[in-house]
């Protein structure tokens, strides 16, 4: 694929759709990227110094700017606030959906554009704001594929369910027989490290390769590769302060119970919100360094003791439980490794950027789906 594509990002947050077309592989250049948020703009500037970066409400954006851009490629993760289990789910009459509308209404304007990409929670794909977008879709003559995929279904130990759409301007084709539903799983499969050379079209192939390169990430071994999902301690930071990340005894003694703990010898990990650190329940797990028999021991301990003995908190502590740090979740989430954030960004705030951000490795390989034509 000769072309080079003209990418748009909306809503660029931290970066990681940029972040995903580079791992592509995909010749690209970025003709501007677009987010109100003025502490995820300066990780973004910290990481891309170089790229276009305007700090704007997208409301604002008008056709005439856009086009003036030439992208064939838009890109974007709109608020997902309106939409989360845990929000008020108001949808449109949300007022941080009004962006999201306002691209919609201008798409049939933007000529240039040949290529949607977007990514957002579950729950969007039964919304108002859904409908309202493939309208504006097919009204300016796109095709679309609509996802419900994982990351842990590409073999990343991290659960982290999200809504995606892919769309192109006819007479553009998908690589792949589209569907009216909702898919929950890649049209292609994944590479095997059995199978020693890959077939198929050659759309299969690049989406192969780029699987492939995920091992290289990760510097996964044979033995690793025969299991599929890695497990968490090929993320873990060797060199850490631990006592900065151990779950407070005051969160033990309240929620030991409710909280999610893997291992480093784990599979499989909660998905990580812009909560976490803050709050417990359903915002992320949590580390233990020990093993699944002695957790499960140290707990039935804990069943014959008051919540609010210093012996119940001791047994907890024990455990020397702590936080993924903002480096393991970023690498769980497949930056990568000269992804960093500047020196004042905050723990907290560290936190809520990633939990607002996407799985750079998923979006890569929905990238690819999108722009190849065979």
């Amino acid at each position: 694929m000769g072309h080079q594509f003209k990418v748009l990002e909306l809503y660029s947050g931290i970066g990681g759709m940029h972040y995903a077309v580079e791992e592509s592989g995909l010749s690209a250049s970025f003709v501007a990227a677009v987010d109100i948020n003025e502490v995820a703009n300066s990780v973004y500037k910290h990481n891309f110094p170089s790229s276009m970066l305007l700090q704007r409400n997208i409301s604002s954006l008008t056709p005439k700017e856009v086009n003036a851009l030439k992208p064939d490629v838009i890109m974007m993760s709109p608020p997902c606030q309106p939409f989360t289990r845990v929000g008020l789910k108001k949808d449109i009459e949300d007022g941080r959906t009004d962006s999201f509308l306002h691209v919609l209404a201008v798409l049939p304007e933007l000529h240039s554009v040949q290529y949607v990409l977007l990514e957002n929670v579950k729950g969007f794909e039964i919304s108002e704001a859904r409908n309202k977008l493939i309208s504006a879709l097919e009204m300016s003559g796109f095709s679309h594929q609509e996802f419900l995929l994982s990351s842990h279904n590409f073999f990343i130990p991290n659960v982290r369910l999200r809504y995606y759409l892919i769309a192109k301007r006819s007479p553009r084709k998908f690589c792949f027989p589209i569907s009216s539903e909702v898919m929950t799983s890649f049209p292609f499969s994944l590479y095997s490290p059995e199978r020693e050379k890959i077939v198929g079209s050659s759309c299969e192939v690049l989406i192969a390769e780029l699987q492939k390169k995920l091992h290289d990430i990760f510097n996964l071994h044979t033995e690793d590769l025969l299991c599929e999902t890695f497990s968490i301690k090929k993320i873990l930071e060797s060199d850490l302060d631990e006592n900065q990340f151990l779950v407070s005894s005051k969160t033990l003694a309240k929620y030991a119970q409710i909280l999610d703990i893997v291992t480093p010898e784990s599979k499989k990990s909660c998905c990580f919100t812009k909560a976490y650190g803050h709050y417990v329940e359903g915002t992320g797990s949590v580390l233990c360094p020990f093993s699944k028999e002695l957790i499960h021991q140290t707990f039935e301990k804990c069943k014959d003791l008051d919540e609010k003995s210093d012996e119940y908190t001791n047994l907890l502590r024990n455990l020397h439980m702590r936080y993924f740090t903002p480096g393991e979740i970023a690498r769980l989430m497949c930056f990568p490794p000269n992804f960093s954030f500047p020196q004042s960004i905050t723990l907290k705030q560290k936190y809520r950027l990633l939990g607002n951000s996407i799985n750079v490795h998923v979006v890569a390989l929905l990238f690819v789906l999108l722009v190849h034509e065979e």
